[in-house]
């Protein structure tokens, strides 16, 4: 006698929109086409008419659409993927044509200018969840994304006060089968736990890129002949998306302008220290900061 084989789970939705298939979008329709629990038809948005193109060149929807409205007005749940500073108003204009009872969510890397900046246009038939994948690559466009991409990674919610409890359970649901951990956030603590973890990495290293590129040429040269493995590091971080961490930087100016503040008094602290010869203070900096490596690794965030 042998077993049955086991049902597939049921979709979470009957029909999927994800608006602006980049890295992120396109990662979460191919996981969701690979999955085949999340949802039953996946629809895919971009107002420039060559994503669109390339989207239904990969296959990686059942539908793609031009127009948010027409993307919107008959999906279970419509996820906006687009930089940061577009959310609100792509929000703002799709919310009258989603149906009573859908969800919207998104995945800015910032949260409170997101949610005071859309909270006019909301709905009260429509939960709004936002969330925060925290992964991603240098990359961009619907090519960059895969299907892994979100694997064993956070993803933080941030439901507001009186959203539906049974809507944030689907989307952190919909999250754990796209591969992610979940964890639920205030908006608040968020943004500024991205900022020291995310957005201020970012800042430093398009300002090292910068520095470099402010030297004289023979420098430049040799900085760019012998860029050891920091330094590559730092020029990968800096190959990302320039207008969505333009847009990540300004939404979230307070939170990152605090941490970096922060970060110059203890980069003060280490230039005192190197000038004069305190070899304690030093070694205790890059003890901290293998400790911080350690753990990352255990974490199986490395």
């Amino acid at each position: 006698m042998t077993d049955r084989p086991t049902d597939p789970a049921p979709s979470l939705f009957g029909t999927l929109a994800v608006i602006g298939p980049g890295l992120i979008g396109s990662s979460i329709l191919r996981r969701a086409r690979r999955d085949g629990t999340i949802a039953a038809e996946l629809v895919a948005c971009d107002i420039d008419p060559a994503v669109c193109r390339r989207v239904a060149e990969l296959d990686i929807a059942d539908r793609v659409e031009a127009d948010p409205l027409r993307a919107a007005a008959d999906a279970d749940c419509v996820i906006l993927c687009v930089p940061v500073g577009a959310i609100a108003t792509v929000g703002a204009r799709i919310l009258p044509a989603m149906k009573p009872g859908a969800i919207l969510s998104e995945v800015g890397s910032t949260k409170q200018s997101i949610i005071n900046a859309i909270a006019p246009s909301l709905r009260p038939d429509i939960p709004f969840v936002p969330t925060h994948p925290m992964a991603g690559t240098e990359y961009s466009g619907p090519d960059a994304g895969f299907a892994t991409l979100f694997d064993d990674r956070w993803c933080l919610l941030t439901p507001l006060e009186d959203t539906d409890p049974a809507a944030t359970a689907l989307i952190e649901t919909m999250w754990h089968r796209l591969g992610a951990r979940t964890r639920i956030m205030d908006p608040a603590h968020h943004d500024r736990v991205c900022a020291i973890v995310s957005h201020l990495p970012h800042l430093l290293a398009f300002t090292i890129c910068g520095t470099a590129d402010d030297l004289a040429d023979e420098t430049r040269s040799e900085v760019l002949d012998f860029a050891a493995s920091g330094f590559r590091d730092f020029t990968r971080i800096a190959a990302s998306d320039p207008v969505m961490w333009r847009d990540i930087f300004l939404n979230n100016r307070e939170a990152l302008l605090e941490m970096l503040a922060r970060f110059m008094e203890d980069a003060q602290a280490m230039a005192r220290a190197i000038r004069w010869g305190d070899e304690a203070f030093i070694v205790d900096r890059i003890e901290r900061g293998r400790r911080i490596r350690r753990s990352l690794l255990e974490n199986r965030q490395a």
